[in-house]
């Protein structure tokens, strides 16, 4: 191959000193004690030089080894075939996304003929190129996920994907009022939560439940994929009953106000105080799921009565008054006294165990 952008040749290189030097091949490989056969191969870029060999003709034509041996590292770099453009690909990804994860579960699968990882990529995000996948696009155009962090934005469009595909019924919103105090009986049973699945898609509510990805704090989203289909994403960030219960009812409460027809309300970290949220949508959602786990007004007067001392007994006594499971009680208890380790064995995973 002829040198490109006056690169140079680790046999010009050699070939240039023994010219200084008024030297043959054959002195060289006198000098160095090899035979000239390897100069030869040598000079004509048909044999890389090793280090050891760098050192030798250095000591022979009084220049660097180093030098040498860069010359050959430049050569043998520009000799090397093109990389997998895949490469390029995949690490732009990976910049911004858990793409290993994604593809781990799943989400992203460029094998088995599916197509290559760029449009595997494209056609997880709809769109036609890499440019145009939220966080990876060049261009200085805003979109409405640029305030999104990607792990967040990989998994909403999983939810997406996934409720893209449901069959459900146009939106009733009379029978989402109905599915929520169906929820209410169902709220004191460890395993009630089987049933919310099948009350949502008969009010015409697509819910989805995705795993979260790793960091992401997510806990829920609502968004609507068109006026008349409204969807719920879970990711049961903690498998625990008043967890479920309440992000349940946070997401049902946005689409009660149709909250997110315009952009998808990402929930992270709920649970906080009502009152000393910042956005309504998300105070107004809050109150209601807190109101819906354990009666506000009753939980109020019940902490009030009994802090700080909140015995056992007392505790699965109010949650039976209340009719709702004792981990409702207890989550509502432990936000209120920042105490996360307060009765925690009375908090069952949302499958009951």
């Amino acid at each position: 191959m002829e040198p490109q952008n006056n690169l140079t040749s680790p046999g010009e290189f050699i070939q240039k000193h023994l010219d200084e030097k008024g030297w043959t091949q054959s002195d060289l490989a006198y000098a160095i004690g090899t035979q000239p056969a390897s100069i030869n191969q040598i000079l004509s870029n048909k044999r890389a030089i090793s280090h050891n060999m760098a050192i030798s003709i250095g000591a022979a034509l009084s220049c660097n080894p180093s030098e040498i041996a860069s010359i050959q590292t430049k050569w043998d770099i520009h000799l090397a075939d093109a990389p997998d453009p895949a490469i390029a690909a995949r690490a732009l990804i990976l910049s911004k996304y858990p793409l290993r994860e994604m593809v781990n579960r799943g989400w992203v699968d460029p094998e088995f003929g599916k197509g290559t990882l760029e449009e595997q990529v494209c056609k997880f995000f709809n769109v036609t190129s890499l440019n145009e996948v939220p966080h990876l696009s060049h261009s200085a155009k805003k979109t409405n996920y640029d305030e999104v962090p990607p792990e967040q934005l990989a998994w909403l469009f999983r939810v997406k994907t996934i409720a893209s595909e449901m069959a459900t019924p146009a939106y009733d919103k009379s029978l989402l009022f109905e599915a929520i105090s169906q929820f209410s009986d169902l709220r004191i049973k460890p395993d009630g939560v089987r049933h919310v699945p099948k009350l949502l898609e008969k009010a015409g509510v697509r819910f989805v439940v995705v795993e979260g990805i790793a960091k992401s704090k997510i806990d829920g989203v609502c968004f609507w994929l068109d006026k008349g289909s409204p969807v719920i994403g879970l990711s049961l960030r903690y498998d625990r009953i008043d967890n479920f219960w309440f992000v349940l009812r946070h997401e049902c409460s946005h689409v009660l106000h149709e909250h997110g027809m315009e952009n998808a309300i990402l929930d992270c970290e709920l649970g906080g105080d009502p009152a000393l949220s910042e956005n309504e949508e998300e105070r107004i959602a809050n109150e209601e799921a807190a109101d819906f786990c354990v009666p506000s007004n009753k939980m109020h007067s019940f902490f009030l009565r009994k802090n700080p001392y909140f015995a056992e007994r007392e505790v699965l006594a109010f949650s039976t008054r209340m009719n709702v499971h004792p981990g409702l009680v207890v989550g509502q208890l432990q936000r209120r006294m920042d105490r996360y380790d307060f009765l925690r064995h009375l908090k069952n995973t949302i499958q009951g165990n």
